[in-house]
């Protein structure tokens, strides 16, 4: 519902929230534009992996500073990545665009050494557009993320160009029947482990006939950890049918929250090795 007085308008919007964000996005924004004459607003973000908020922020404090008063930045942080937005508003958007892409390019340059992206999208899709680049193909081999990296994957349209699958080998004997990780890597060194990690990429190349693999393989809680491994512990490796490299990472969060993290940390290793293996 729509309500007009003194010059205000008033807005009525159902509580549910899918229903009130497609009202949002196709009636109420739409409306308010038409109706109002609504300064130029430019956004601009930069997508960071590998150092938390507080880090990059002491990196970025002579930069803010310097920041004229209508050019603010956020810090956008989620599971080992921080988005950086460059938000100004202003009377004519030309101008305003103009003065965003001159701080946007000190910015990016400010944080070089862990920039994903110029541009405000997931890994999954920058890793996407790698592969499309080079004209490779990908598949995951899953354990303890449970088929969450294939699932981030699809969720890209025009994936299929570059994904051919996911063998989600939760337990040990799908480890050793469908990507033939050896019986003895197993006994003697765990599911969790460097040496399982390696032999599930390489049974995900020859399985599913792709270029590039990655593999997961770790406890992600509650119970389940040990002395040795606790809890949190995951073992990730990427890798192509003559490279594989591996990384052990360690996790204090709760089930859900390791699994993105894991997934999230795994397709940057991924993305890593493909510009690294591409020079």
């Amino acid at each position: 519902m729509w309500f007009e007085k003194d010059g205000a308008v008033f807005i009525s919007l159902p509580g549910v929230p899918h229903e009130m964000k497609g009202l949002m996005i196709k009636e109420v924004l739409p409306r308010l534009v038409q109706h109002f004459t609504l300064p130029a607003i430019v956004h601009r973000t930069a997508f960071t992996m590998g150092q938390g908020e507080s880090i990059i922020a002491e990196k970025l404090v002579d930069f803010e500073a310097a920041l004229p008063h209508h050019i603010k930045l956020a810090y956008l942080p989620n599971y080992g990545m921080v988005k950086l937005r460059l938000s100004a508003m202003g009377e004519d958007a030309e101008s305003v665009t103009k003065d965003v892409d001159h701080y946007f390019k000190q910015l990016t340059e400010q944080v070089q050494e862990y920039l994903v992206s110029e541009v405000d999208e997931g890994l999954e899709v920058a890793v996407g557009k790698l592969l499309l680049q080079q004209n490779k193909t990908m598949a995951t081999a899953e354990s303890c993320t449970g088929g969450y990296i294939a699932h981030l994957i699809t969720s890209v349209a025009g994936s299929s160009e570059y994904f051919k699958g996911s063998v989600v080998s939760y337990a040990n004997e799908a480890k050793e029947n469908l990507l033939h990780v050896g019986h003895n890597t197993l006994r003697e060194h765990g599911a969790v482990s460097e040496e399982t990690v390696r032999e599930m990429v390489a049974g995900a190349i020859k399985a599913l006939h792709t270029d590039y693999a990655v593999a997961t393989s770790g406890i992600m809680g509650p119970g389940g950890g040990s002395a040795e491994k606790p809890v949190g512990t995951v073992w990730m490796a990427v890798g192509t049918a003559d490279r594989i490299e591996t990384q052990v990472i360690k996790l204090r969060f709760e089930r859900q929250q390791n699994i993105q993290y894991a997934a999230a940390q795994a397709l940057n290793m991924l993305r890593k090795f493909i510009l690294t293996n591409s020079r």
